[in-house]
């Protein structure tokens, strides 16, 4: 390959993305000495802008020190590029005289590199590296992040249970989802015993009734005299609304740039705070958004999470080399993690949902498959003994 590759972070930032973009850094530096390589500022923004920083500039040890930090340091963009956008920023591109694009995210960047190697015929390579809380991409067994998140939100769900047996009541954490339910499963990895929470699990994969809810509450605090709820913020009821919708009324919810409704804040938590007031009254109950926290929590990075994220970024060098296409993070049967290039038409515009056998058929709880995959990641880090309240 010639000279120059451009690398761009987008969506939501993560503990380890950085790592990607320091892993393909320095395998360029290895494999094509002498080539520039650009970190597009705000993702493809950047490249609209021609708003660049050199990273073959900085110093390996500096690299290194970026690559432990948490968030997306080259600033990281929502922007969901048409065909229109993605000229200009096709454009962009060949001002920067770039031979390879990598770009770092989820299911809309895939689209982006899609579209951008559709428009370009060849004449350069695009690539997507995986990046995701939400492990929601096809052809990957888990994606980078993911395990680092499913950390903190394993460790959280631990610490509230502990807390609940000690001063028994209901709790509700709601945690980022909004098509998949993968990170609010993980709630259930660190379960010390059959009595611990999370008792009751509420993923996008299953329609929500606020009903049968309260009924489910009543029925744990019955069986273990206290509640622990985890609850993807995506969860939607039977008609397929966001349960939002069905809990706040419409002149009070929020939209994103894009028009769709505003998972996060406080109106979710509010209406189910609400629910179980009027459902379950005199009960302590307590709901809290766990929001951005297990994303980029520095205290909750997974090592093999930050090495598989970079090894992505490595891999993604060789796969701009072979023309384009998706990097995938694939399980062998053992714990290797086998990369792969894929097609980007596997990826893009597609969202990877839970298997059914990952949740129990009869109650909102996981089954053994979901919790052989969630040990498999986010094994137990923490040997607490069996609490005696």
């Amino acid at each position: 390959m010639a000279g120059t590759f451009v690398i761009a972070q987008g969506g939501g930032p993560t503990a380890v993305i950085n790592q990607t973009v320091v892993g393909a850094t320095l395998e360029i530096r290895k494999r094509h000495p002498g080539a520039r390589v650009l970190g597009s500022i705000h993702g493809v923004r950047g490249i609209r802008d021609g708003n660049y920083v050199d990273l073959s500039a900085i110093p390996e040890d500096r690299l290194r020190l970026i690559a432990g930090t948490p968030s997306a340091a080259l600033g990281s963009t929502r922007d969901k590029p048409d065909a229109a956008y993605c000229e200009v920023i096709l454009n962009g591109l060949k001002k920067a005289g770039a031979d390879a694009f990598i770009y770092i995210g989820g299911n809309d960047t895939s689209g982006t590199q899609q579209i951008l190697t559709d428009a370009a015929g060849g004449s350069m390579a695009f690539v997507h590296a995986p990046k995701t809380i939400d492990n929601d991409l096809e052809e990957n067994d888990h994606t980078p992040g993911f395990i680092s998140a499913a950390e903190f939100v394993a460790g959280a769900f631990l610490s509230v249970d502990l807390d609940f047996r000690a001063l028994p009541g209901i709790y509700v954490g709601i945690v980022m989802g909004r098509h998949a339910g993968f990170l609010t499963a993980a709630a259930a990895a660190w379960q010390l015993d059959p009595d611990s929470g999370p008792h009751l699990v509420y993923v996008p994969e299953r329609a929500f009734s606020a009903k049968r809810f309260i009924e489910d509450v009543r029925e744990t605090l019955d069986r273990h005299k206290r509640c622990i709820v985890a609850v993807s913020e995506g969860v939607s009821t039977a008609d397929g609304k966001a349960l939002v919708e069905s809990l706040v009324p419409p002149e009070k919810l929020e939209r994103d740039q894009h028009g769709n409704v505003k998972l996060s804040g406080s109106d979710l938590p509010a209406a189910l705070e609400r629910a179980l007031a009027e459902g379950l009254p005199g009960k302590r109950a307590r709901v809290d958004a766990l929001g951005y926290m297990p994303r980029g929590y520095v205290g909750a990075i997974s090592a093999v999470d930050a090495q598989e994220a970079f090894d992505a970024g490595a891999f993604a060098v060789g796969v701009a080399e072979e023309g384009g296409g998706s990097v995938a993070l694939q399980y062998d049967g053992s714990k290797t993690v086998l990369m792969k290039k894929v097609p980007l038409k596997a990826v893009a515009g597609k969202t990877r949902h839970m298997p059914d056998d990952f949740m129990k058929a009869d109650v909102n709880q996981l089954a053994d498959a979901g919790m052989a995959y969630l040990k498999r990641l986010v094994p137990e880090k923490y040997k607490v003994g069996k609490p005696f309240v």
